[in-house]
């Protein structure tokens, strides 16, 4: 295992990832703060979101709520599925 680091979402040690995944301030805290399965948890969350609420990830607006989010995911309450969400259906 490469370099570890205590996991803010996970609740634990894990193993780290090799570079920032992110630009900019939010992606030094999630490089120092986040594992590599806990950075997939997001890939998979994000892309939930993307597809129920039809973003664009060209769309800035788009992208501001996307970092919103991935912030919360990790360092705030978490990020809700839509309210009509049905992971079944």
């Amino acid at each position: 295992m490469g370099n570890t680091v205590n996991c803010v979402k996970l609740g634990r040690e894990a193993e780290g990832m090799d570079k920032k995944p992110y630009p900019g301030e939010l992606g030094d805290r999630i490089l120092e703060n986040v594992s590599k399965e806990a950075w997939q948890m997001w890939l998979q969350h994000q892309t939930m979101l993307i597809n129920e609420y039809r973003l664009s990830p060209m769309d800035p607006k788009a992208r501001q709520f996307l970092e919103k989010e991935m912030e919360n995911f990790f360092f705030g309450q978490g990020s809700a599925p839509p309210p009509d969400y049905n992971p079944g259906g």
